[in-house]
C-alpha cells in the first residue's frame, strides 16, 4: 500500500479545514503580536497529542520476553506457520501480527488484551478478531489441550488458516478504511510535532537564541521581541502549523469514524468465523493428542521432542497404515492396563479348600502343632517329604512369567481380511501386539515382535527392557507387512532361539510366546521333538489366538498342540476376547 498516496487521500480536507479555520477573526489574531505564553496556550492541545503518539500498540496479546521467544522459535521451526504468513502477507496487511496473537491467545494460560484505544488504527481488525476468539466458549475448551505447549498452540493457528483467509477477505474493506485511518492518524500526529517545533522555534527567537537582534527586527518591520511578544514570522509559522494540525485532526476523526464503520459492520461474520474456527482447531488438537495416546507416546516424551520432529510424527501417525485404527489400538491399551491392574504375581488367590503338598508356607496349623511333640516330628518329616502335608488350597490367577514376551504375528495376505466393524485381521493383531509390549514395559521385560508369513518370510522386532521403545521402532513394527502364506516352524523357531539366548546370557526362564494366526500350517514330527524339548528346558509358555479361524483353534488342531492356552477370535471389535492373557503374562 502507498503510504504517500493514503497520506493524501487521508488529508484532502485539510484545504476547506485550513480556509474554514482561517476566519477573520482569526485572521485578526494573527496580525495582533502575540507572546509566547498565549502561542503556547493555543499549542498545549497538539503538544499533547505529540506526546501521546507513542503509546499505540501494534500487539492485541499483552506478551512477555518469554512469549516472544516461544513465538520466534515456533515460527522458524514451522514451515506450516512461515507459509501460511506468506501467503497471508501477499494479500493482506499485518498478518504476521494477527498470527502472533492468535499463537499467544492459544499458548498463554491466561491471555490479556490490551484495550481497543491502546491499539494502532490499523491494527483494529486484529483487536477485534482476537477479542471474539478469546471470548468464545469454544476457544476456552481449545486452550484446555494448547495452554503452555508452543507446538499444540501452533497447531491451533494453522487449524484456523482457512477461518482467518475468510475473515481476512470479507472484512477487507474495513482494513482498507483502518489504513487510512492510521494515514490519518499519523499525518495528525505529524502535524502536532509541527506545531511542536514551530513553537520552540519561537521560544529560540524571542529569547534571541537563534542570533538575531530584536531590535533589529523592529526596525525592519518584522514584529518586535523587545517587550516579550514574539517575533511575527515566528508568530506566524506557530498559528500555520495550529491551523494545520486542526484540519489534520478534523480529517483523523473522519477516517477513524469511517473506520468504525466497516469494522462494525464486519463484526458479526467475524464473530461467527471465530466461533466456527475455535471448534475446528479444538477438535484437531484433541484428535492429535488422542492419536498419539493411541500409539503409547507419552506427553512427557512428546514435550522433548523438536518441534519439527513432533510435526513428522503426527504426520506419519495420521497418514501410515494402521491410522485408520488409531481408536482400536487405543482401546486394546486401555483394556490391557485395567486388567494389569486385576493382575497378581504369585498370589494365593481365594481359599477353596484343603489338598496335599509340600509347600510350607500353606501347612495348616493343625499340621505345625505335630511339630511341638518330640514324636511326631519324624513323621512330620517323613509326610513332608513324600508331599503328603495338609495346606490350604486356593484358585487363583496363574503366575506371571519373567523372561521375555514374544509376539509371533501373521502378516500373510489372508491377515488383510476385515470381520464385523470393518476391523482387519492385522489391525486386531497388531493391536494385540502393541498391547502386549506396553504389558512387557510395566514388568521389566524383553519384548520381540517376529513378523511372519512363508517359510522364507520372516522379520525380528527387538525391544529391550533396559531402553527406551522408541516411536519409531514401534511404528516400523506395526505398519510392516510381508504377505505371502503361513509357516509356523519359522517364527517359532526364532522365538525359542531368542529365550535360548535369554537363558544363556541372563539364566532367566519362563518366557512367554503368544501366537497370533488366522491359519492353520503343519510341522514335523523332527521339529515337534525339537520344540518340546527346548519348552521344557526352558519352561516357557505359549499363548495361541486364531484371528478368524476356529478351526485352527480346534480339537486336535495344530496350534492346539503347540498352545497351553488357546483362544479363538470372532468378533474383532472386542478387545476384551483376549483379556486374560494381560492377567497371566
Amino acid at each position: 500500500m502507498d503510504s504517500t498516496t493514503d497520506g493524501t487521500a487521508a488529508g484532502r480536507p485539510d484545504s476547506t479545514a485550513g480556509r474554514t479555520a482561517g476566519s477573520t477573526a482569526d485572521r485578526a489574531a494573527d496580525r495582533t503580536p502575540s507572546s509566547l505564553d498565549e502561542l503556547a496556550s493555543r499549542a498545549g492541545k497538539w503538544l499533547g497529542l505529540s506526546a501521546a503518539a507513542a503509546q499505540r500498540h501494534t500487539a492485541v496479546v499483552v506478551a512477555d520476553r518469554f512469549d516472544r521467544i516461544a513465538w520466534r522459535d515456533t515460527y522458524e521451526q514451522s514451515a506450516g506457520l512461515r507459509d501460511l504468513a506468506e501467503e497471508l502477507n501477499e494479500r493482506y496487511d499485518h498478518t504476521t501480527d494477527l498470527l502472533s496473537d492468535a499463537f499467544w491467545a492459544a499458548y498463554k494460560v491466561g491471555p490479556r488484551l490490551r484495550e481497543r484505544a491502546e491499539m494502532a488504527p490499523s491494527r483494529l481488525l486484529n483487536h477485534q478478531v482476537i477479542s471474539a476468539l478469546v471470548e468464545s466458549p469454544e476457544f476456552a475448551e481449545l486452550r484446555r489441550e494448547t495452554a503452555g505447549d508452543p507446538y499444540a498452540a501452533a497447531m491451533a493457528v494453522l487449524a484456523q488458516a482457512a477461518a482467518l483467509r475468510g475473515m481476512l477477505e470479507r472484512s477487507r474493506m474495513a482494513q482498507e478504511q483502518a489504513e487510512r485511518a492510521q494515514q490519518a492518524q499519523r499525518a495528525a500526529e505529524d502535524a502536532a510535532t509541527a506545531v511542536a517545533e514551530a513553537l520552540q522555534q519561537a521560544a529560540d527567537e524571542t529569547d534571541g537564541t537563534d542570533g538575531t537582534n530584536a531590535a533589529d527586527a523592529t526596525d525592519q518591520g518584522d514584529g518586535t521581541g523587545g517587550d516579550g511578544t514574539v517575533p511575527r514570522p515566528a508568530a506566524d509559522a506557530v498559528q500555520r502549523a495550529i491551523r494545520a494540525a486542526e484540519a489534520a485532526e478534523a480529517a483523523a476523526r473522519q477516517a477513524a469514524r469511517s473506520a468504525d464503520r466497516a469494522l462494525a459492520a464486519a463484526v458479526p461474520g467475524i464473530r461467527a468465523a471465530t466461533r466456527n474456527a475455535a471448534v475446528k482447531a479444538a477438535e484437531a488438537v484433541r484428535q492429535e493428542a488422542a492419536l498419539m495416546r493411541a500409539w503409547g507416546v507419552a506427553p512427557g516424551e512428546l514435550e522433548r521432542l523438536p518441534f519439527d520432529q513432533r510435526a513428522r510424527l503426527a504426520e506419519r501417525l495420521r497418514t501410515g497404515r494402521l491410522a485408520q485404527w488409531a481408536e482400536l489400538i487405543g482401546r486394546f491399551r486401555q483394556m490391557a492396563g485395567g486388567e494389569r491392574a486385576r493382575k497378581v504375581e504369585n498370589a494365593t488367590g481365594e481359599l477353596v479348600g484343603v489338598t496335599l503338598g509340600d509347600d510350607l508356607s500353606r501347612v495348616i496349623p493343625s499340621e505345625l502343632a505335630s511339630l511341638g511333640l518330640p514324636a511326631m516330628r519324624a513323621v512330620f518329616a517323613a509326610r513332608y517329604a513324600a508331599g503328603e502335608l495338609m495346606l490350604y488350597d486356593s484358585q487363583g490367577e496363574q503366575t506371571t512369567g519373567q523372561g521375555a514376551v514374544i509376539a509371533c504375528v501373521d502378516t500373510s495376505h489372508s491377515m488383510y481380511e476385515a470381520g464385523p466393524g470393518g476391523v482387519t485381521r492385522e489391525a486386531w493383531a497388531k493391536a494385540c501386539a502393541l498391547a502386549l509390549l506396553d504389558q512387557a514395559r510395566h514388568a521389566g521385560r524383553d519384548f520381540v515382535g517376529i513378523l511372519f508369513s512363508a517359510a522364507d518370510k520372516i522379520q525380528v522386532f527387538r525391544f529391550p527392557a533396559d531402553r527406551p521403545a522408541g516411536i519409531d521402532r514401534t511404528l516400523d513394527f506395526a505398519e510392516t507387512f510381508l504377505g505371502g502364506g503361513t509357516s509356523y516352524q519359522a517364527p517359532l523357531t526364532a522365538a525359542g532361539a531368542l529365550l535360548e539366548e535369554e537363558f544363556n546370557d541372563t539364566a532367566r526362564t519362563r518366557g512367554d510366546i503368544v501366537m497370533i494366526t488366522d491359519d492353520e500350517c503343519g510341522v514335523t514330527e523332527e521339529w515337534m521333538r525339537g520344540w518340546n524339548d527346548a519348552k521344557h528346558r526352558l519352561g516357557f509358555r505359549v499363548f495361541g489366538v486364531a484371528i478368524g479361524a476356529p478351526r485352527a483353534a480346534g480339537a486336535g488342531s495344530v496350534l492346539e498342540a503347540l498352545c497351553d492356552n488357546l483362544r479363538s477370535i470372532e468378533d474383532l471389535t472386542d478387545v476384551h476376547a483376549a483379556a486374560d492373557l494381560f492377567r497371566v503374562i
